[in-house]
């Protein structure tokens, strides 16, 4: 759920002010494409616009794709003790706000929407770990294609697509295969039906195509 999508006259409002806020006290910057922004714990990031690319560094210093945030999403970057989250500008001219907890309370409609965000998000990282659980790399494979459009996919004459690309390295560290096994994954998707990759190598589930669910999806069904 996105701050952007506003449902009230006061919610945005309350946007427009945060947004203002942020400028004024010196708490909104604007970044090139592939850049690691500079995070720290405690804070809560908000993109203006662009697109952010969470990674997770391991001990091995291998980067490993977490997800996508958009312009509206809130989030924060904590620093465990074995992994380290990063946030990563994806597009050029990427524009992100910060603030501190108590900064938010002078808006509250905005202040409760935040806080119902991370717990949406907290519901998403289970969806995520469940994929990642499952044992064939193509059903990881098309879990994490599936949920990749279900969250941010946007509609076209073929179906549905990610309006972002991905590195088969990238999708590769995602879902725990290599380079060349995505490669080969993808291929074989592609000869079922299931994606077509798009100009610029933008990747699109077809219309008529069910998408794969997830397993909490599979267990409730």
């Amino acid at each position: 759920m996105s701050l952007v999508s506003i449902a009230s006259a006061t919610e945005a409002q309350e946007w427009r002010e945060l947004c203002q806020w942020a400028e004024e006290h010196y708490r909104s910057r604007t970044f090139p494409k592939d850049v690691r922004i500079p995070t720290r714990p405690g804070l809560v990031y908000i993109p203006q616009e662009g697109v952010v690319r969470l990674v997770c560094q391991t001990p091995e210093r291998r980067e490993v794709f977490v997800g996508f945030i958009t312009p509206g999403v809130p989030f924060e970057v904590s620093h465990p003790e074995r992994f380290e989250l990063k946030a990563c500008t994806h597009v050029d001219r990427t524009t992100v706000m910060w603030f501190y907890w108590k900064d938010l309370e002078q808006w509250p409609y905005l202040h409760q929407k935040i806080q119902e965000n991370f717990r949406q998000q907290l519901q998403r990282k289970l969806l995520w770990l469940g994929n990642l659980g499952q044992r064939r790399a193509i059903d990881r494979l098309r879990g994490f294609l599936s949920l990749l459009i279900e969250e941010y996919g946007q509609p076209c004459d073929q179906g549905m697509y990610l309006p972002w690309t991905l590195t088969h390295a990238q999708i590769g560290d995602a879902i725990g295969a290599t380079r060349v096994t995505v490669t080969r994954l993808l291929g074989s998707l592609r000869s079922k039906g299931f994606v077509q990759i798009l100009d610029q190598n933008l990747i699109c589930i077809p219309n008529g195509v069910k998408l794969q669910p997830t397993p909490k999806k599979v267990a409730s069904a």
